[in-house]
């Protein structure tokens, strides 16, 4: 979910584009600052990932809509640990859980401070931050404690951006959508051999 300046969510809605909701409409609040991320570049992220979502542990980090963690769970992840900090966001995630009957918790919280208490370990970590708040190496950051062998993480950042500070990150895949980069990061190299070819789209 990106954060932009003066953007809203488009039309209130939300389609899952794959998966078993594929063209399911979430209703979304049209919040200033709040929308999904594209539906194309979700279709390329989850081509990166193929099939490979099926019965993750999955961290939804700045949920927004919830448009990157519902596509995972529509896709076949185990479980969607949503943290939110907007209390309007987190009602209308929690109402869409509960639609969908989705395996997901949503938690009202500041990511950066809730995640370092939490115990769990995830295989799939997305991190779309408000790009206004620029804390994408302070969320990364947060990261490393709690992934599991064989992680992916999502990152969307603006071109402006130079890429991870800490060496220990590599990009696996990038690609470009206007003024948004994204990337598919792993830890210390990983360990997942599909994603380790270093290919860029």
């Amino acid at each position: 979910m990106r954060k932009g300046k003066g953007r809203t969510a488009a039309n209130g809605r939300l389609r899952i584009i794959g998966g078993q909701w594929r063209g399911r409409k979430l209703p979304v609040l049209d919040l200033p600052g709040l929308r999904p991320t594209p539906d194309r570049v979700r279709e390329t992220l989850f081509n990166w990932l193929g099939r490979d979502t099926v019965g993750l542990a999955a961290l939804d980090m700045f949920a927004g809509t919830g448009a990157l963690g519902f596509e995972a769970l529509s896709r076949g992840a185990e479980h969607v640990l949503m943290l939110e900090s907007n209390p309007l966001a987190v009602e209308q995630l929690r109402l869409n859980v509960q639609m969908l009957q989705a395996r997901a918790s949503v938690v009202q919280a500041d990511a950066l401070r809730a995640l370092p208490a939490q115990s769990r370990k995830f295989d799939l970590v997305f991190v779309d931050p408000p790009f206004q708040a620029q804390v994408w190496d302070a969320a990364l950051a947060c990261l490393p404690a709690h992934l599991n062998p064989g992680h992916r993480v999502y990152l969307e950042t603006p071109r402006g951006w130079s890429g991870p500070a800490d060496p220990a990150w590599r990009v696996v895949k990038e690609s470009r959508a206007a003024d948004v980069v994204y990337r598919l990061l792993d830890y210390s190299g990983g360990s997942n051999p599909d994603l380790n070819s270093g290919e860029r789209a």
